[in-house]
């Protein structure tokens, strides 16, 4: 048996860790014929800097997320690790050794300043421009270990002797900035060398100072001064450590960044660049002093996801010239990032780019951005051969962009499309015999890209780019399928966390990091609990554990959990029902009137009190899982009186639901809120005659549409769910997809069906909310989804339908790749099933009594 895939925690990359006794995960590698056999025990040796060996032998099948073995790792310490295994017979070989290193774990530990250039003024301009920081050092002796450890008050790259310190974008992200600033460790080694060095930042506002927020946005909303943070830590061939920090000797000067806002865009002028700015010995006579800026080290905290990268690099599909001489060009592609451009033209002369996620009349529709402008210029330096140039601290929402001052003809090969997310490793995969079907899973897929940008947003390109809280809460187990989006939403749940405990009344927020907004409508004062938005500090954490199966995560978030739920029970009525004339509700109904999202067909005290008794079951649960008895007996009691007065109050105690409504049926099936089978099969039928009666169009908003298909699938009606799947006239899924769409919408109607935008004022091309829909396609099409936490048993259920000849879905569990595939010919179902060593499956095919397969590939037919 061979160990493969050792990681730490949920990171990438180990260097520079925040935890000091980091849980460790591996899979075994299956023999060429895909079998391996199970795991019966393993040993784990740690090897610190001096030889000396740590080991521990288990008898366990566990694999995923074991204690740590040793001592803890000190701040700065990197060991080795290496792992073997073994079943029935003797232990397997040894895997390689795999380095983890620390990260400054504590206060203490740091001795760098933030410094902020003196000559800033934030009042000048509005987006202010970027700034450059530098200092420069001497080195004795060659470099045998470096590590840049760093962060700043606003979005910064970093360059050491003229060469970037890292391919990382807009570091170091966004958090709750006053309880959580994340800093990064580079490792810099190759940078170095004997004598002069230079170091510097380019600094800029981002979300720390930038403009945030609806209706023009807020300003300086964690403070008015940018500043980085930086501490240089060196080890030379004789031994000798040295440090370097940021303090008062660094210098700054502007820069060719005239002006940078995540919403505005950036203006380059190139004849401003300083080249050789971060190269030592570079003329600094005109550059102006540094000043320490307060602050509290406490806050500062190792990075715990991925960084925001360039992933991938798209050349246009079109490009057309207009007779005014601008250019559009098509990237086919609705996307996130920003363009690179490559133009020779005179010294003086400036290209405006102008992006939009979709064409009106044959021009950009700007319209749907509302104030954020989205335009980046550049002014050319004028050289000869040429100049590249790509903006550095903004990212749009796009899939047209708009030339304009281009020197002569635009040719296809002068501008590409730079994308840009969470560089978050692809987990998951889904295909069919419909095109059409697949066209819509990679929408889905391009919006969660789009998205997942640092934290999970609603929408990536107008001004609000907000962390929704009920967005990624009926998102999270689509994402986790997806991507291994462990790390990015643990740490956004600890803002989350923050977040509430700032709270006067310890309320959940609707959006993390929570800053002011100056809203579009009238709200109650105070954070208001809001059903469905407010549940993902429940509902998130489990979606982790489900797909994970990292119960230290939601031994983290309980209190959190727990607190979330006695929020709702204060806040309902002593009968158990959560009213409340503002909630979101079902936010955009089908039948919602443009500016007027909130107004469902589905009673809003329906949708409270059907989210409370969700997350007070959930909480009961998870409760029992960690052990906490008295909670878990509190907590199941609490969560079937809510399902009895849910029942009492909404339904005839038969099954038919008092608003007949398809988001009331799919809560009340979904949600398991029914008493009994005869109630259940009442309202799946009912459920099915809606969808029927409403020509198998969706009449769901964001919170019936994540549970509308399973509701059907569950109560016999699966044929009713893939003919609401496939429906392609509006509303629908596929309509979106006949309508050229390329990521999904926020409505169901954002673009009208005779080409034209809606006109409401939130119409966003790129939400992931209604693309919930991927987790039916992943669990009921393909058949693939985890029968217990982390995938270490899968259910293998898949069924058939919608004209349908073939399908498969694929999914890295933490054991391994799982997948199943099938297709029908003559009547005949054969299905493939790949089970990861360490795993075992429960195979339920149509007309089949279920069976249990073990590791390994299998072949059923039905």
């Amino acid at each position: 048996m061979h160990v493969r895939d050792i990681r730490f925690e949920h990171h990438r990359s180990p260097l520079g860790i925040g935890e000091p006794s980091p849980r460790l995960s591996w899979a075994v590698a299956p023999d060429s014929l895909g079998r391996a056999e199970r795991q019966r025990g393993y040993e784990i040796e740690i090897r610190d800097a001096v030889g000396r060996v740590a080991r521990r032998r288990v008898e366990s099948a566990d694999s995923v997320l074991v204690p740590w073995v040793g001592t803890p790792l000190e701040s700065r310490e990197r060991r080795e690790i290496r792992v073997r295994v073994w079943g029935s017979g003797p232990a397997g070989p040894w895997s390689d050794f795999v380095p983890v290193e620390a990260g400054l774990l504590h206060p203490e530990d740091w001795s760098a300043a933030p410094v902020t250039p003196l000559s800033d003024d934030p009042a000048a301009a509005d987006p202010r421009p970027a700034h450059l920081l530098r200092g420069e050092f001497a080195l004795p002796g060659p470099v045998t270990s470096a590590r840049l450890y760093a962060t700043a008050l606003g979005v910064f790259e970093m360059e050491i002797n003229g060469r970037p310190v890292t391919d990382e974008v807009l570091s170091p992200g966004w958090t709750s900035y006053q309880d959580r600033l994340r800093y990064r460790t580079w490792d810099v080694t190759d940078l170095l060398r004997p004598g002069a060095n230079a170091w510097g930042a380019h600094l800029a506002d981002g979300w720390y100072r930038g403009r945030l927020g609806f209706n023009g946005g807020i300003r300086d909303i964690y403070g008015d001064r940018t500043a980085v943070l930086a501490q240089l830590e060196i080890t030379l061939a004789d031994g000798t450590r040295l440090m370097f920090v940021t303090d008062p000797t660094w210098r700054s000067a502007d820069g060719p960044v005239l002006a940078s806002g995540l919403l505005e865009g950036e203006t380059h002028d190139a004849r401003r660049e300083r080249p050789g700015w971060s190269r030592a010995g570079h003329d600094t006579s005109g550059w102006s002093p540094v000043a320490e800026v307060p602050l509290d080290r406490s806050v500062l905290v190792a990075a715990d996801g991925p960084p925001v990268r360039r992933t991938q690099v798209r050349e246009p599909a079109s490009v057309v010239q207009k007779p005014d001489g601008r250019h559009l060009v098509d990237f086919g592609q609705n996307l996130v990032g920003r363009l690179r451009i490559r133009v020779t033209g005179e010294g003086g002369e400036t290209v405006v780019l102008r992006h939009a996620e979709v064409l009106e009349d044959g021009e950009l529709c700007t319209r749907p951005l509302r104030n954020a402008t989205s335009t980046d210029r550049y002014v050319v330096r004028g050289v000869p051969e040429g100049e590249t140039w790509e903006p550095v601290f903004t990212t749009h929402g796009f899939r047209y962009a708009e030339i304009s001052g281009w020197p002569g003809r635009l040719h296809p090969e002068d501008v590409s499309a730079v994308v840009i997310h969470s560089d978050l490793r692809r987990t998951g995969w889904f295909d069919c015999s419909d095109s059409v079907l697949n066209r819509l899973h990679e929408n889905v897929v391009w919006s969660m890209r789009g998205n997942f940008v640092d934290i999970p947003t609603d929408c990536p390109q107008r001004d609000e780019r907000l962390g929704w809280t009920g967005d990624i809460q009926v998102f999270a187990p689509t994402a986790a399928f997806l991507y291994d989006c462990a790390g990015m939403l643990s740490s956004w749940l600890r803002d989350l966390t923050a977040d509430t405990d700032r709270d006067a009344g310890g309320v959940t927020p609707n959006w993390s990091p929570r800053i002011p907004v100056i809203l579009p409508f009238e709200v109650p004062e105070g954070n208001h609990p809001m059903a469905g938005w407010g549940d993902a500090a429940v509902l998130v954490p489990w979606a982790l554990y489900q797909r994970y199966g990292d119960r230290g995560l939601l031994e983290r978030q309980y209190r959190d959990m727990r607190r979330w739920v006695d929020t709702v029970e204060k806040a309902a009525d002593p009968d158990r029902i959560w009213r409340d004339d503002f909630q979101f509700g079902d936010w955009l109904d089908p039948a919602a009137p443009p500016d007027e999202a909130a107004q469902s067909r589905t009673p809003k005290a329906l949708v409270c009190t059907a989210y409370f008794a969700r997350s007070a079951s959930v909480l009961a649960e998870a409760a029992g899982l960690l052990g906490r008895r008295s909670d878990r007996d509190r907590y199941a009691a609490l969560a079937q009186e809510v399902r009895h007065a849910f029942v009492e109050t909404f339904t005839d105690g038969r099954g038919r639901m008092a608003a007949d409504t398809q988001t009331s049926y799919a809560l009340a099936i979904g949600f398991e809120l029914l008493a009994s089978e005869g109630e259940r099969a009442f309202a799946g039928a009912r459920l099915a005659e809606l969808v029927a009666d409403a020509g198998f169009t969706v009449a769901t908003g964001f919170l019936g549409t994540p549970l509308v298909c399973d509701a059907l699938t569950a109560t016999g009606h699966v044929d009713a769910a893939y003919r609401l799947l496939t429906e392609r006239s509006c509303p629908s899924w596929l309509f979106q997809v006949e309508m050229g769409a390329t990521t999904m919408w926020e409505r169901w109607d954002s673009m009208l069906a005779d080409g034209s935008v809606n006109p409401g004022e939130m119409t966003s091309f790129n939400h992931y909310a209604l693309g919930t829909v991927a987790d039916w396609l992943h669990r009921t099409v393909g058949g693939l989804a985890p029968a217990a936490p982390g995938y270490r048993r899968l259910l293998v259920r898949p069924r058939p339908g919608g004209g349908l000849s073939r399908a498969r879905a694929a999914h890295d569990t933490p054991y391994g790749r799982a997948e199943v595939s099938w297709h029908k010919a003559e009547g005949r179902l054969t299905v493939e099933v790949t089970v990861p060593p360490g795993c075992e499956a429960l195979v339920d095919l149509p007309g089949l009594e279920a069976v249990t397969a073990g590791a390994g590939t299998h072949t059923f037919h039905a």
